[in-house]
């Protein structure tokens, strides 16, 4: 996670005039889908969609995800939506809580501010709205030295 972290210092130090207005997005039609390459890990699968959505940028969504599909490589990863579409699975209502919490907290109205971060946890706020991601599986027992909320 200190990468993320590095990446983040890397832009807003580079000729990009604002990182925020720039896109974030985990799968997209070009590369194959996350659960194609990490089969069964719907964990670290949500954490990926929870970072992508809320992480700094506008966020992308690439259809599917919602419905948790999983294809390789193009044209595998652009399975046909019409017949699969869920609303009451868990990825479709994973996704809408995030939304609803970015919506709620108007996310998009504050600066980031990064919280947190060791190797495997990633804490950031965009006002009200607090957020940490993992990419590990292990239990993650922390006191955060500073959230004003």
């Amino acid at each position: 996670m200190f990468t993320l972290r590095t990446r983040y210092a890397d832009e807003d130090n580079s000729a990009f005039t604002n990182v925020d207005v720039l896109g974030s997005f985990m799968d997209n039609h070009d590369n194959a889908r996350y659960l194609s390459i990490y089969q069964g890990d719907i964990s670290g699968f949500k954490n990926a969609v929870c970072f992508a959505l809320t992480a700094r940028g506008i966020p992308y969504f690439y259809y599917g995800d919602e419905q948790a599909f999983s294809g390789g490589n193009d044209p595998a990863n652009r399975e046909s939506l019409w017949n699969a579409m869920d609303t009451s699975s868990d990825m479709y209502k994973f996704v809408t809580t995030i939304n609803k919490a970015r919506q709620s907290a108007k996310a998009w109205d504050y600066d980031y501010v990064e919280r947190y971060v060791l190797d495997d946890l990633f804490a950031y706020s965009f006002g009200e709205m607090l957020v940490l991601t993992t990419n590990s599986d292990r239990f993650i027992e922390l006191t955060l030295p500073y959230v004003p909320y």
